[in-house]
């Protein structure tokens, strides 16, 4: 690759507390896939000062500046460095990235033999005298023993035969038991000192050692089904051998080491019994329900999440939960504790982006292309603010595959603007869609009415499909969402795969947009929300589009929560507006003509859903599915709470395994599979067009 290139130059290495920053001269030295550093360039001929193998290693650019960023290597050494501004980070982390993964690549394309590691306790009473100094890379070594253990020369390990599965299974119980041992002994240090359970390189003990636990019992999993194969015969046609859920699960180390014991099943409360007993999804109807929007109540539910003494309570859980994460690892599978979820399923988080309904009924009213655009770039900004509930980054329920939620608005017609300052009902039939008439006859009513309905379609990966509608105004809209999140170091980012689409049939459009990425910043603190990454709305009739940045934060100086964006002409390449501001503050549109206009987020209103109650809702609805775990976490039970969600996560894996082994795929309620992305069963679009046809087959 032309970027495998050696490259060389001074930059400051952070050395211990007294010495703090020192220039080396460092040099990359791609063919040995070493980083070398030296006192300064002129002694580069002797023998460097310290060496890193980056086979294995990460390179990871610090939150704390543009400047700083830590090279970790897989022997458990860590050197922070600084380079003299952002552009030449860039340069470095750039070049050891590629240089570390040309060479971790190379080592397990050769497959070399795995060295194992036996950990011993060791006294602590010489580590823990004064007169010890101990270097921030030597913690661990200095507290365990560490041997390596090498297999005689010539001799082969023997193949395993599948009646020797039970000395391995009870060999695995022993392991984990001493895992287990290993993971209280370092908890139990003192929270300061010279050893502390805090410390960087027994964080990242517990955090290998957990995994090497996972990894083992996955492949354990694996023997096994070769074995039940052999007995069989083969394996059943489809059948697929995949990554299993962590064997041992993280809540297990929440409370300082100390293995969580429920009660025994006959011991459960009523409601996780049921949770755990509600029948296959499949099993219930499949069909599709119409809900009846009378029956739908103005919601009463004000969960604010600004709570900070959770979050300021377990940071110790915290700590323990990150020693057990790699950086860019994907979260999907992870377990994450309870105390840091919201008091709602992500399903009616993406109904809270609608709390604006009369911005979203007004797009349909501008009287030009440019400006139904234009409104629908002010609606797309101002439903992030709502969406959020409160300042703490918390965690919404992953919904259960099947779940859904239902939900609808009513907006005053007079409440929505229209095109030129008259009534949005003074609009004459030839300028609507023609929609099938009430059977009854009764009088039209004075409000409009938005319909919304979620589901989660998939499971591995997590896809959430929802859809919204307005039939008196002939508009809808349609989206499918992956949510993939990534830990990053400090903070959590969350990617919005997919794609939504509005459609406005009055004038035959349709506008495509993606969503922004969010991250969870200062996890180890006091965690807020960010938006990032740059989205793009088009119509591909009117030639229209907006193009819109959400912009994190900088290093040094800049304003949080920043957005910026255009709405252009793409045929004369003319910006006819441009948007500036905060995403949850103040939004400033200009527009070509000199006129400006700002949209205060803060005090826009905010029309409350409308709900069923519980009683009326079906056992895979949202509230309803998830009622015991909002429940407990009203009440501050966080182990409650904790035992309710860990029901309904175990019953849906057994579910899924259920499926697997019959061969039985996922019957979807709501949304069908289209292409890459999943479409409303019956969406407006579809009834339009039958009406019309109808009404054309009557004339």
């Amino acid at each position: 690759s032309d970027h495998m290139e050696n490259i060389c130059g001074y930059l400051m290495k952070y050395t211990n507390l007294v010495t703090g920053w020192q220039y080396r001269y460092f040099v990359l030295n791609n063919d040995a896939g070493l980083l070398e550093y030296f006192v300064n360039e002129q002694s580069r001929h002797l023998k460097p000062r310290g060496t890193l193998q980056l086979a294995g290693a990460v390179i990871s650019p610090s939150d704390e500046d543009s400047h700083t960023f830590t090279v970790n290597a897989a022997s458990g050494e860590q050197y922070k460095l600084r380079a003299t501004d952002a552009k030449e980070r860039q340069h470095w982390v750039s070049r050891l990235q590629i240089c570390t993964q040309h060479h971790t690549e190379a080592i397990g394309k050769n497959n070399p033999p795995l060295k194992s590691r036996s950990f011993s306790l060791a006294s602590q009473g010489s580590a823990n005298s004064p007169g010890v100094q101990r270097r921030p890379s030597q913690n661990a070594v200095s507290f365990f023993n560490v041997g390596h253990h090498r297999l005689p020369t010539g001799k082969r390990v023997p193949i395993m035969q599948p009646d020797h599965l039970v000395d391995v299974r009870e060999m695995m119980s022993q392991a984990e038991g001493q895992q287990r041992d290993l993971i209280r002994s370092i908890e139990c240090l003192p929270a300061s000192g010279h050893l502390t359970s805090l410390d960087q390189d027994l964080l990242m003990l517990k955090a290998t050692s957990m995994a090497t636990m996972n990894c083992l019992n996955d492949c354990f999993h694996i023997l096994q089904l070769q074995h039940a194969s052999q007995q069989k015969g083969s394996l059943p046609a489809g059948t697929t051998v995949s990554w299993l859920e962590p064997k041992i699960s993280l809540a297990n180390h929440f409370k300082n080491g100390a293995a969580q014991n429920f009660p025994a099943e006959i011991n459960k409360p009523a409601s996780v019994r049921e949770e755990q007993s509600i029948a296959e999804p499949c099993q219930l109807t499949r069909e599709p329900e119409e809900i009846n929007p009378d029956e739908e109540l103005e919601d009463i539910c004000d969960d604010k999440e600004d709570d900070l003494g959770a979050v300021e309570e377990q940071r110790s859980v915290i700590l323990h939960l990150l020693s057990q994460l790699k950086l860019g690892m994907d979260l999907t599978r992870v377990v994450l504790p309870t105390f840091i979820l919201e008091k709602r399923s992500l399903l009616e988080m993406y109904a809270d982006f609608m709390s604006h309904p009369d911005l979203f009924i007004a797009i349909t009213n501008g009287s030009s292309p440019e400006e139904r655009m234009i409104r629908f770039v002010e609606y797309y900004l101002t439903s992030f603010h709502e969406g959020r509930k409160g300042a703490i980054a918390k965690k919404p329920y992953n919904p259960i595959i099947g779940e859904t939620f239902h939900c609808s608005w009513r907006m005053p017609k007079s409440s929505v603007a229209t095109d030129a300052g008259t009534s949005s009902s003074a609009h004459t039939p030839s300028e609507q869609v023609t929609l099938p008439k009430d059977p009854e006859g009764q009088a039209e009513p004075d409000y409009y009415t938005v319909k919304f309905v979620a589901e989660q379609v998939s499971h591995h990966p997590p896809v959430s499909g929802f859809y919204a509608e307005c039939v008196e105004r002939s508009m809808c809209v349609n989206a499918h969402v992956w949510t993939k999140s990534k830990f990053l170091g400090m903070s959590i980012g969350v990617t919005m795969v997919g794609e939504g689409v509005l459609h406005l049939l009055e004038h035959g459009e349709e506008y495509t947009f993606s969503l922004p990425c969010a991250y969870a910043r200062s996890i180890l603190t006091v965690p807020w929300v960010e938006l990032g990454g740059k989205v793009n709305i088009n119509c591909a009739k009117t030639g229209y589009s907006a193009s819109i940045n959400f912009h994190t934060k900088p290093f040094y100086g800049g304003k949080l929560h920043r957005v910026t964006g255009e709405v252009k002409q793409n045929m004369t390449n003319t910006v006819v507006c441009r948007v500036q501001g905060e995403w949850n503050s103040v939004l400033e549109f200009t527009y070509n003509n000199g006129d400006t206009k700002n949209v205060d987020l803060t005090k826009l209103s905010v029309t409350r859903k409308r709900v069923r109650p519980l009683e009326k809702q079906g056992p895979f609805e949202s509230r309803r599915l998830w009622q015991h775990v909002t429940e407990s976490l009203r009440d501050g039970d966080i182990d409650k709470a904790t035992e309710h969600k860990r029901a309904l996560e175990e019953r849906q894996r057994n579910e899924e395994r259920l499926r697997a082994e019959t061969e039985t795929p996922w019957c979807t309620k709501y949304f069908l599979k289209d292409g890459d992305g999943w479409v409303y069963h019956k969406p407006l679009w579809k009834t339009v067009c039958a009406a019309q046809t109808q009404q054309t087959d009557s004339n």
